[in-house]
């Protein structure tokens, strides 16, 4: 069971419970609820009411439910083939996922997933496993991906999301090479149909990515991105939106079968701060050798 602690201030004192825990934890109304029924907020070692008025140098702990803290040990990955876990610990990992692989099961894929995979290397019980993924990747796109292991956590990371301290970076080789060595672009996405696809259009969201050319080669392009906004697909539309698709793009180019169903995006490099233990973490998972390929025609 994970237990996470916070120790009451006199800026607190004089508070209840049910105004400090929330604010003091990032916790949402719901996840406060429940942990309030299961009994989960203990003060000075006792299971506390919501209206318990707080005292300085009061202990406050959560007791996260199992089905939200369950996060087996680094050292229970199985030996064998290299992992593709880069980073694990009680409440949160980063993985550098494959492709094509879904993250999630949706309705023309229910099994297969990220999620299973996961539960298989680190011999998880199914029903209880926390999986909440926070910059989800497209079942195209391979590299790096970070997944809060319960609720608390995800809050946190979400709220590094499109920050200083949630940073991103992908690599894509391009159809064309951009008209400027470095930019950025600054276009709003909308979704175009009842469908899948995005596209750029006056009425859309804000979206605003960077990039930079770090190779040119054989009318393609190895470009480097970095996200400032996260709108689904923003990449492979901004891409696409100045007339340099991502190689292999199904949806905004054209697909090359050699890819064997994914398209030449990867994400490169990760940092973040750990939700609960405010450390650092900063990751770069190498560009895999078919995409590189690509420059070579």
């Amino acid at each position: 069971m994970r237990i996470l602690t916070y120790t009451v201030t006199p800026e607190d004192a004089g508070r209840a419970v049910r105004s400090v825990v929330p604010r003091r934890f990032s916790l949402g109304t719901h996840a406060y609820r429940r942990l309030k029924v299961l009994g989960g907020i203990r003060v000075n070692g006792e299971t506390a009411r919501a209206d318990r008025i707080l005292a300085a140098g009061d202990v406050i702990e959560l007791l996260l439910p199992s089905d939200e803290a369950h996060a087996p040990d680094a050292a229970t990955a199985p030996a064998g083939p290299p992992s593709f876990i880069r980073y694990l610990d009680e409440d949160m990992l980063i993985v550098a996922k494959g492709a094509p692989l879904a993250t999630l099961p949706a309705r023309h894929i229910r099994t297969g997933t990220l999620r299973e995979q996961l539960i298989a290397m680190l011999g998880a019980d199914a029903e209880t496993f926390g999986y909440h993924p926070v910059n989800r990747l497209d079942k195209g796109t391979s590299g790096l991906m970070a997944v809060a292991r319960h609720a608390y956590a995800q809050r946190l990371l979400g709220a590094q999301l499109h920050t200083g301290s949630f940073v991103r970076e992908y690599v894509a080789v391009t159809e064309g090479v951009p008209p400027e060595a470095s930019g950025t672009i600054d276009a709003p996405i909308a979704r175009l149909s009842a469908g899948a696809k995005r596209g750029v259009r006056e009425d859309g969201q804000r979206a605003v990515t960077h990039y930079r050319v770090e190779q040119e080669k054989n009318s393609r392009a190895l470009v480097r991105l970095r996200l400032e906004t996260g709108r689904t697909h923003q990449i492979r539309v901004h891409l696409a939106h100045i007339g340099c698709p991502i190689c292999g793009d199904y949806l905004y180019g054209t697909e090359l079968p050699a890819l064997g169903g994914r398209f030449a995006l990867h994400s490169a490099a990760l940092s973040c701060t750990q939700p609960v233990t405010g450390k650092r973490i900063r990751l770069d998972e190498p560009v895999p050798g078919a995409l590189l390929a690509l420059l070579d025609g």
